[in-house]
């Protein structure tokens, strides 16, 4: 059986691009935290089933619960950057990148007291507008990205490059893109997040599948802990394509997530480097 790479992007509910414009960074600190006793509700069930996995931790998640770091990490996950604040990469500089950056690195660092080697952009946005990122997180210390959707999407997607694991050109970094299905000749994004929810389970079952034994490829799966929290607070003021998007299924992702981890077998990023 092929072993496929189960990813958590560790941020709250109030903190995805969706809501950027409603709920500001600054007023961040307004909203009650939910994120500890989803990702502690995520930790049992990979416990309970032996599964580990990579947990792409916001910075600032980090240093407001730096405890809930080293109790990932101590359950032997890898621990992984996914910036401090989630702003898109291509909506900072590259100075203001590398800062976000560095400060979330560093503040993992010191909570785990061991190297961090993964990185993977909020809401994905390595696009072709911010491909100078990738320079900046080899300098930094990264030894892969896991941040390009080779799909096009509204908000992120670099369509024409590779969907499976490859080393970027002149760069000592590795590259680990969000999966895809072929189906009837077109890549279908099925592996994790609002598509997860979307699509029914026998579907991504059976897509899923076909990467692993049609192309005898592994896939990356990606969820977020609010999206197994279908008790979260709902947010006013957004666009119906956001609220779509963002509340769809939330109350069938526990369960399906139960039955992923039974049909397919899963390991962090870090066991292939």
């Amino acid at each position: 059986m092929i072993t496929n790479y189960l990813t958590v992007d560790v941020e709250d509910y109030f903190q995805v691009s969706a809501f950027e414009k409603v709920v500001g960074f600054h007023n961040w600190d307004k909203y009650p935290l939910r994120v500890e006793n989803n990702t502690r509700k995520i930790l049992d069930c990979f416990a309970a089933r032996g599964v580990r996995a990579t947990f792409f931790i916001l910075g600032w998640i980090a240093e407001k619960i730096p405890f809930l770091v080293r109790e990932i990490a101590g359950a032997g996950h890898e621990i992984a950057c996914h910036g401090y604040s989630h702003r898109l990469v291509y909506n900072q500089s590259p100075a203001e990148f590398k800062e976000d950056t560095r400060k979330a690195k560093d503040l993992l660092e010191q909570i785990t007291g061991s190297p961090v080697r993964g990185y993977r952009a909020p809401s994905y946005s390595i696009t072709a507008k911010s491909l100078w990122a990738l320079e900046i997180l080899e300098e930094l210390g990264f030894a892969y990205d896991s941040s390009i959707f080779p799909i096009h999407h509204d908000r992120y997607g670099l369509p024409g490059s590779p969907r499976f694991r490859y080393r970027h050109p002149r760069l000592n970094l590795v590259e680990y893109p969000i999966s895809t299905a072929i189906i009837m000749g077109r890549k279908v994004p099925i592996a994790g997040g609002g598509y997860f929810r979307l699509f029914p389970y026998s579907f991504t079952r059976m897509a899923l599948k076909r990467i692993n034994t049609g192309e005898g490829r592994p896939f990356i799966f990606y969820f977020h802990p609010w999206e197994i929290d279908p008790d979260q607070p709902r947010m006013k003021k957004i666009g119906l394509v956001s609220r779509f998007r963002h509340y769809l299924n939330l109350d069938r992702t526990a369960v399906r997530l139960e039955q992923l981890l039974n049909d397919f077998s899963f390991q962090p990023i870090s066991f292939d480097l």
